[in-house]
């Protein structure tokens, strides 16, 4: 069996395979933890090709304004592609070219985690609220909470080495809320609260899912060969057998932490 070879650009990938795999699910959620209500101006930090923009601006609504920023040009340019009355900025999380007190909400999923300056990017976001405004900052649970990606992720220090396997766990790299407490309090964030809210990771199949990996330049698709990913799908199909549906559809657990705080 051979993986499948993508051809499209990594945003287009990440669009089209992780955003409903993982991703899309957890807009309502990030949105819901913030407070987002109709006629809200909403904010989303690191906001990729849209999934949490996209659910903001639903509930936002005609009388709400929503602003999606990101740093990469390549996602964003995916991000306009979408039918919805958005504005899209191009910027880092670490300076926020836009005026204090000006947001009732500011959202982020999936992004803190390679921010270079966390506690300098919750301080930029919580600037931008207006006072009472709310802030909800989601990121993966640990690697061994989502017993797929964890059994993945062995799967990877057996077959290559520990050094490949972490480069796949860096989006886990916060999965800890003790050490998101930590950030929190640097930030000057005392009172945020940590939450743990629950989803699911949905592949169509093994395939499905070694082929996004190799996709992701992030993470593998700029470290292992054509030929180790074959062997990592030939090896995959028995690693992931227990979470492998009669259908042939990949699905397991993948839990969220959630950072939320409420500015003065």
């Amino acid at each position: 069996m051979k993986v499948l070879q993508e051809t499209r650009p990594p945003a287009e990938v990440y669009n089209a395979q992780f955003v409903p795999a993982l991703f899309a699910q957890w807009g309502p959620v990030v949105s819901a933890e913030a407070g987002v209500q109709a006629g809200d101006r909403v904010l989303d930090v690191a906001c990729g090709t849209g999934a949490l923009t996209l659910a903001a601006a639903r509930i936002a609504g005609p009388s709400g304004a929503v602003v999606g920023l990101d740093a990469n040009p390549d996602m964003l340019a995916v991000a306009r592609r979408k039918p919805a009355n958005i504005e899209w900025l191009e910027g880092t999380a670490e300076a926020l070219h836009l005026p204090d007190n000006s947001f009732d909400a500011v959202v982020s999923q999936f992004g803190f985690m390679f921010f270079e300056d966390k506690p300098k990017a919750l301080t930029e976001m919580m600037r931008v609220l207006k006072p009472r405004g709310r802030l909800a900052v989601a990121v993966c649970d640990a690697v061994e909470n989502s017993p797929g990606y964890g059994a993945f992720a062995l799967l990877l220090d057996r077959l290559f080495g520990t050094e490949v396997g972490n480069a796949f766990r860096a989006p886990f790299s916060l999965g800890d809320a003790a050490q998101l407490r930590d950030i929190c309090r640097a930030a000057g964030l005392a009172d945020a609260e940590i939450v743990r809210r629950d989803g699911k990771v949905r592949f169509a199949s093994i395939d499905a899912m070694v082929s996004t990996e190799r996709a992701c330049v992030w993470t593998l698709g700029g470290i292992l060969s054509d030929d180790q990913f074959e062997r990592l799908l030939r090896e995959s199909e028995k690693a992931l057998e227990p979470f492998t549906l009669e259908d042939g559809s990949v699905e397991f657990d993948m839990p969220t932490l959630i950072i939320k705080a409420q500015k003065p």
